[in-house]
């Protein structure tokens, strides 16, 4: 950015008044934008620390999409958002990467086994009609390079499948910027200003900007944008690694998300090769974010235990690569309004789930904020006074 450039920045942002501002353009905040546009809401300003979009979690994402989940919110917000991906280029007028391959879960012992049926049961009350439970031979045909004596089922679901976490964030905060709303770049925000217990305004690098409403969509910096406000929000940031192969043969086509449930380690296809990965355990909490080549040796042991060909897969670990989850004490998000402060907002907590959830998270925090309910789900039970009354969710599908 240029002198002059900066210099016209700084002065509109130091006189800058809006009803809404989002802190925060990624897939969250810019879904969150476009939702409040469609709603006929122009008022809205989306400040983002980068210079470009898609350098925080948005753009380290896998990219998976699922609604076989545990807890009945997970699947509501999953069967709000898998079918706006589907529908996307149509609603957006760009396009998703919606690729409906599914997502194979694979069980290797009875308890396994007990627990996708119940999850499938769950999932069918509340309208799925794609999901189905498998046999051990049906999971071995769907993938026969699958090591198989110790399979017993699993289960499949033929609308979850992955999409292109740039293009949906890319989509939304276009379209949302088309209906009025805009759009800082290389704005940080330093804290947030109450007057009178609600929110007056942000701080910014460049200046102050007055509001009445503030949305919390910082991914992991979140806790430290709350804690300007004299919020209390319960996240930890945690990171996950991701690893590319090179071209892989000989597996079928289309092929589904796989999932190891005995160790947890899941695949899917990605160009002419693989993307894998695995929740390393030993992990703790923080926002470093470099790739540690020692991990592939770990994520390959796991590879060929359930795949003996993957012996066979070539691995560059300067391909790899690491981004953030942004986890909840229950791994559910946090959405709604703060009690400490009236007018802040938060969309925070995903814990794998952002991309995913992105479109519902638009729809619920855009209905919160324009008539405080939402009927996509009961927004209470996101909410963050779930912590301190003891009503936390217990969500085991964690990826």
């Amino acid at each position: 950015m240029d002198t002059k450039t900066e210099l016209l920045t700084r002065r509109l942002l130091m006189s800058e008044t809006s009803e809404i501002v989002i802190i925060g353009a990624g897939i969250v905040g810019s879904s969150i934008a476009y939702h409040l546009t469609q709603a006929g809401f122009r008022d809205v300003l989306v400040l983002e620390r980068e210079t470009r979009l898609g350098l925080g979690s948005t753009g380290k994402s896998m990219g998976g999409v699922r609604a076989q989940f545990a807890t009945d919110v997970n699947i509501q917000m999953s069967l709000y958002s898998i079918p706006l991906f589907a529908q996307f280029e149509e609603v957006i007028g760009s396009p998703s990467g919606y690729k409906p391959h599914g997502y194979l879960f694979v069980a290797t012992n009875e308890i396994h086994k007990a627990y996708l049926g119940a999850n499938y049961a769950r999932q069918l009350e509340l309208g799925l009609k794609s999901a189905e439970l498998l046999s051990a031979e049906d999971v071995v045909r769907m993938v026969p390079q699958l090591r198989s004596d110790d399979i017993v089922g699993g289960s499949f679901c033929s609308t979850d499948g992955f999409v292109d976490p740039n293009s949906v964030m890319t989509g939304f905060i276009k379209k949302a910027q088309e209906r009025g709303a805009t759009l800082q770049r290389g704005v940080e925000v330093t804290g947030v200003i109450s007057e009178h217990g609600r929110v007056a305004g942000v701080r910014t690098g460049r200046g102050e900007v007055s509001c009445r409403v503030v949305v919390n969509a910082a991914g992991p910096w979140a806790g430290l944008v709350a804690k300007s406000a004299g919020v209390d929000l319960p996240i930890y940031p945690l990171r996950r690694m991701l690893v590319p192969t090179e071209p892989f043969a000989g597996l079928p086509d289309p092929l589904p998300m796989v999932i190891d449930m005995s160790t947890g380690f899941h695949f899917r296809p990605e160009g002419r090769g693989l993307l894998m990965a695995w929740n390393d355990r030993e992990e703790q909490p923080g926002f470093h974010t470099g790739f540690d080549p020692e991990f592939v040796e770990k994520i390959l042991t796991h590879a060929v235990s359930r795949v003996p060909a993957f012996s066979e897969l070539q691995v560059n670990p300067g391909r790899g690569w690491a981004g953030l989850y942004s986890m909840s004490p229950d791994h559910h998000a946090i959405l709604g309004p703060a009690p400490e402060l009236e007018g802040f907002y938060c969309a925070n907590g995903f814990s794998g789930h952002g991309v995913m959830h992105s479109p519902a998270t638009g729809r619920i925090v855009s209905d919160l904020i324009l008539t405080g309910r939402s009927d996509l789900i009961d927004a209470q039970l996101l909410g963050i006074r779930r912590f301190s009354e003891g009503r936390m969710i217990h969500e085991s599908a964690l990826l």
